[in-house]
C-alpha cells in the first residue's frame, strides 16, 4: 500500500480538519469581545405577578371604587362608566405611587401618606374634570356618583395601603423555589444590600459574606457569619457545594483583576451573578442607573427634571403663572404706579443672573432701590441700606418686588420654586469658594426655594451663610417631588409676611 506523505492535504484527517476550520469560522459567535457588539438590558429581580400588583393595585381600587359607588347609588353600570373607568385606570396608572411592597411598617408617617395620597387622588380628579370639561361630557355622568366617588376613593386607598405589610409576607411565603445568596464583600455596601434584599420581601435565603481580606478588616454589626481570607476557587466550591442562585459582588471597583478573577472561577458554576458597584462614596445627585442604546451608565450628577418629570414641574409653573396673573393683575398695576410716582427711575429692574445649565439670563423685579446696579460688582442690600426707597422697603419685606417673575416663569427662564438666582457677579465669587456650587443650576431658578423657606432669605453676609444655602439647594435637587414644591410655595405663602431677613 502506498504511503501518503504526511504533508499531503488529501489525507481524511486533514481535510476532516479543514472542514471543521470552515464549519467554526460560518458559526461565529454573534457578539465577540469587543464593547461594540454587546447589549446590556435593564430590568428587574422581582416576579412579574410581584411588579403588575404593585403598578395596578391602587388603579384598580379607584376603578372598583367607581363600580361600588354606582351600585349603592341604585344606578345601573353603563357604557359611558365602562370609558370613564378605563381613562382612570390609565391617568391612575402614570400618575400614582406603585405599592411599595419592600418597606416595613412605620417606615413612612400617617402624615405623609394620607398627604400622598390625597395629591396623587386630586392630580388625577383635576385631569378628569378637564377632560370632561374639554369634551363637554359633564353631563353625561351622574353627579352623585361621581361626587361620592370622588369623596370615597382616597378612604379605599389608604385602606389597600395600609394591608400591603401582609400581601408582601404572602407573596414572600413559600412561593416556589426560595433563591440561596450570598454576598461577596464584607463592607459597607454588602451590609446594605443585604438589608435591602431582607427588607424587600423577596423570596431568598442568605448563606453569609464572603470576603478575600481578613475577619479582621470586615466592617462590625453584620448579623451574618462571614468567610474571610478566600481566594477566587473557595468562591466557587461554596457557590457549587451549598447550591447557590445568586451571587452579589460587592466589591470596590478599583479590585478590578480579582474581579476578573473570580468571575472566571464562577463561570463553572451555574449561580446568577451581580456586581453592585460602590457608587455610594460618591455624593449623589439625582443618581439613577441608565442606558444609552443598550450601554449602561450610572448618572451620579444629573438634574431631577428628565423626561416626564420636567414635563409636569413645567406645566405646573405655567398653570400657576397663568393663575397667578389673573389674580394679581390690579396689585401689579397699582404698584407700577406707586413705583412711578414715588421716585425717578424705571418701573422694572433687571438684572443679569445665572438660570438653567449656567446661561444668563435677564429677571424682572420691581425697582426698590434708587439705584439699578448690574455691573461686575453689585453690593448686595443690607439692613437699613440706604440706597432702598421708602415703598421699596415694603416691597421687599413682603417680597412683592419678586411678583415680575412671574413673566420670567412664562418666558421659561424660571419656575416658581428653584435655587434663588444670584447676580453674575456674586456666582462668579461663590463659585470658586463652595465646591458644587454651579450644580444648583441644573434647575430653573426659583421664585421662592428650599433655603428661603429654611431660614434663609435675605442677605448672605459671609461665605458660610451662602454655604448653607447652596446645601439647602443641593438638598432641593436630591430629593426634588412635585409635592415638594407644593409644600415650599405653601409655606412661603405662611412666612413671607413675617420674614424679617429680607430688607
Amino acid at each position: 500500500m502506498a504511503e501518503i506523505p504526511a504533508s499531503t492535504d488529501s489525507s481524511p484527517v486533514n481535510q476532516l480538519r479543514v472542514r471543521r476550520t470552515d464549519n467554526h469560522r460560518a458559526a461565529a459567535p454573534i457578539c465577540n469581545g469587543s464593547p461594540g457588539n454587546k447589549v446590556v438590558r435593564f430590568g428587574s429581580l422581582e416576579p412579574a405577578q410581584v411588579t403588575i400588583l404593585k403598578q395596578c393595585t391602587l388603579p384598580l381600587v379607584a376603578v372598583m371604587t367607581l363600580a361600588i359607588c354606582t351600585l349603592i347609588r341604585s344606578h345601573s353600570w353603563s357604557l359611558e362608566l365602562s370609558g370613564l373607568g378605563l381613562v382612570t385606570f390609565l391617568i391612575s396608572a402614570q400618575i400614582f405611587s406603585p405599592l411599595d411592597l419592600g418597606k416595613r411598617p412605620g417606615t413612612e408617617s400617617p402624615y405623609k401618606l394620607v398627604s400622598r395620597i390625597l395629591f396623587d387622588w386630586s392630580c388625577v380628579v383635576a385631569v378628569l374634570v378637564f377632560l370632561a370639561a374639554a369634551f363637554k361630557l359633564t353631563h353625561v355622568f351622574l353627579r352623585d356618583v361621581i361626587m361620592s366617588w370622588f369623596m370615597v376613593t382616597p378612604v379605599a386607598l389608604l385602606l389597600v395601603d395600609s394591608l400591603k405589610t401582609p400581601v408582601a409576607q404572602w407573596l414572600a411565603s413559600d412561593r416556589g423555589m426560595v433563591q440561596r445568596y450570598i454576598i461577596i464583600g464584607a463592607n459597607d455596601v454588602g451590609a446594605e444590600l443585604a438589608r435591602r434584599i431582607e427588607n424587600s420581601n423577596a423570596c431568598e435565603k442568605f448563606f453569609g459574606f464572603l470576603d478575600f481580606r481578613s475577619a479582621e478588616r470586615a466592617i462590625e454589626g453584620l448579623d451574618k457569619p462571614v468567610a474571610a481570607k478566600c481566594s477566587a476557587r473557595d468562591f466557587a466550591d461554596f457557590v457549587r457545594n451549598n447550591s447557590i442562585g445568586r451571587v452579589y459582588l460587592a466589591l470596590p471597583i478599583s479590585r478590578a483583576p480579582r474581579i476578573e478573577e473570580l468571575l472566571k472561577e464562577l463561570r463553572d458554576t451555574t449561580a446568577s451573578i451581580y456586581f453592585v458597584p460602590n457608587i455610594f462614596a460618591f455624593d449623589l445627585v439625582q443618581a439613577r442607573c441608565v442606558q444609552i442604546n443598550g450601554m449602561p451608565a450610572f448618572s451620579i450628577c444629573d438634574s431631577p427634571l428628565q423626561g416626564m418629570s420636567g414635563l409636569w414641574k413645567r406645566a405646573f409653573d405655567v398653570a400657576l403663572a397663568l393663575v397667578a396673573l389673573i389674580l394679581t393683575w390690579p396689585v401689579l398695576l397699582a404698584i407700577a404706579l406707586a413705583i412711578k410716582q414715588s421716585s425717578p427711575g424705571p418701573i422694572l429692574f433687571k438684572q443679569r443672573r445665572y438660570g438653567l445649565n449656567g446661561e444668563e439670563i435677564l429677571i424682572y423685579k420691581f425697582r426698590s432701590m434708587t439705584v439699578c446696579e448690574d455691573g461686575s460688582e453689585v453690593a448686595q442690600a443690607t439692613q437699613r441700606d440706604c440706597r432702598v426707597t421708602p415703598l421699596g422697603a415694603f416691597l421687599r419685606r413682603t417680597s412683592l418686588d419678586e411678583v415680575p417673575q412671574i413673566f420670567n416663569v412664562l418666558e421659561g427662564k424660571m419656575s416658581f420654586v428653584g435655587p434663588r438666582p444670584h447676580a453674575v457677579a456674586h456666582n462668579e465669587v461663590y463659585r470658586k469658594l463652595i465646591n458644587g456650587y454651579m450644580i444648583r443650576h441644573k434647575v430653573r431658578p426659583g421664585i421662592t426655594g428650599w433655603a428661603q423657606v429654611n431660614g434663609l432669605r435675605g442677605e448672605t453676609s459671609t461665605v458660610d451663610k451662602m454655604r448653607s444655602r447652596v446645601h439647602y439647594d443641593l438638598d432641593y435637587l436630591k430629593n426634588w417631588s412635585l409635592w415638594l414644591d407644593v409644600k415650599i410655595i405653601a409655606r412661603t405663602a405662611l412666612i413671607v409676611v413675617n420674614d424679617r431677613n429680607a430688607y
